[in-house]
């Protein structure tokens, strides 16, 4: 009998969670559209808050079990919880190890929501203290240690300076003071990146992004050893209700099998796209780990297989021009997220909040560009009649 835990990464995208479907003889499992699920002859004793038994869909659902197999076998963690978005796992991890004691050391620029939670709305409300440093810098972490630190969370490439930071590294310094380390690992996915097996103790992911890879559908992991993810599913999902749908879990579940395929088109299309971009005269800068000029980009080639389709660039232009040179494209799409098949593009002025602790470069605004799965030749062509467009 083949051993699912020894399989490779592309095998385990299509096979693991998967299973011949009992009553039709499907090969692929289908969406169980139920709220509820039949009660065993014996029901005095149930937990009814049990989220590994098929009870409630707010306690689970068949297809969150079948996606949360596969995810957890892909990142090599013992369990997996599966939310309804990426900012709701964020949530459920500090929300679950965070007390109101506690110290957070994390990634001064992170995904917005994650910046308001941690900086704004955990402080205020519960008494959270927190540290944004730049985690890239192992120093600036140290500094930051307190005796209640109880969790350090990075973002890895980080949102949206692609900055890196050395998840073995910190690990040893969260492992110094007894915290917990979180890694935001969405911009790498699981081909590129795996940071349990670098000392991680949860690696978060949004769903919505790379590992769905079609646009269509929302939703949040955490991967980890069994007794944290417990804790997860018990607090921040039974309790309350941040719980993915059957029909989005499917969708992801769909979206997995190609991930290895669409993670090297992705990675080969933004290394040829940075390096287009970085040669172009009216390009201010380029932030992109694949490239030799990255501040990080040995700590990249450490950590990650390849480098992702995801980048940061400037102009040499005033916010009028960034607009109408976005406004210029035709093929590449303006719009927010990330890892879609279709490449999308967003421009953030200088007006953005977090912009004091962002690299000098970004301080006029910058241009977040997510290369999609078009012939990489037809994405610098269309890079290159908008810059003719804005008599760049």
């Amino acid at each position: 009998m083949i051993n699912k835990t020894k399989i490779g990464f592309s095998t385990k995208c299509i096979h693991v969670g998967n299973d011949i479907d009992k009553e039709t003889g499907a090969i692929r499992r289908p969406i169980t559209m139920a709220n509820s699920y039949r009660l065993p002859e014996d029901s005095s004793e149930l937990n009814w808050s049990d989220p590994n038994q098929l009870i409630y869909t707010r306690t689970t659902s068949a297809n969150q079990i079948y996606l949360q197999e596969k995810l957890a076998s892909l990142e090599g963690g013992e369990d997996c919880v599966v939310l309804s978005s990426g900012v709701s796992a964020l949530a459920g991890v500090f929300f679950t190890f965070l007390n109101q004691d506690a110290h957070i050391i994390c990634s001064n620029v992170s995904y917005i929501a994650v910046y308001r939670l941690l900086n704004e709305y955990f402080p205020e409300k519960y008494g959270i203290e927190t540290s944004l440093v730049d985690t890239s810098n192992l120093d600036e972490i140290k500094k930051a240690l307190r005796p209640n630190t109880k969790l350090i969370h990075i973002e890895t490439p980080g949102n949206p300076t692609t900055r890196i930071s050395d998840i073995a590294e910190i690990s040893k310094i969260a492992k110094s003071v007894g915290a917990l380390l979180s890694v935001d690992s969405t911009f790498a996915s699981p081909f590129l990146q795996q940071p349990l097996s670098l000392g991680a103790d949860l690696v978060i992911h949004s769903l919505t992004k790379y590992i769905n890879g079609h646009g269509d559908s929302m939703g949040g992991a955490v991967i980890g050893k069994k007794e944290l993810i417990d804790k997860i599913k018990s607090q921040a999902m039974v309790n309350i209700g941040g719980v993915i749908s059957p029909f989005n879990a499917w969708l992801i579940m769909r979206g997995v099998v190609t991930l290895n395929l669409r993670m090297k088109q992705h990675s080969e299309n933004g290394l040829k796209v940075a390096q287009f971009l970085e040669e172009y005269p009216s390009v201010e800068f380029v932030a992109y780990p694949g490239l030799k000029s990255h501040p990080q980009h040995e700590i990249a080639k450490k950590q990650m297989t390849m480098f992702s389709g995801v980048m940061s660039f400037g102009l040499k232009a005033d916010v009028d021009t960034h607009n109408k040179f976005v406004n210029s494209l035709e093929l590449i799409v303006p719009a927010v997220s990330i890892g879609h098949d279709e490449s999308l593009i967003v421009y953030t002025g200088p007006n953005d909040e977090r912009n004091h602790f962002y690299p000098p470069e970004f301080k006029n605004g910058h241009l977040r560009f997510s290369v999609g799965l078009e012939d990489a030749e037809d994405i610098i062509a269309d890079l290159k009649q908008a810059f003719k467009k804005c008599s760049l």
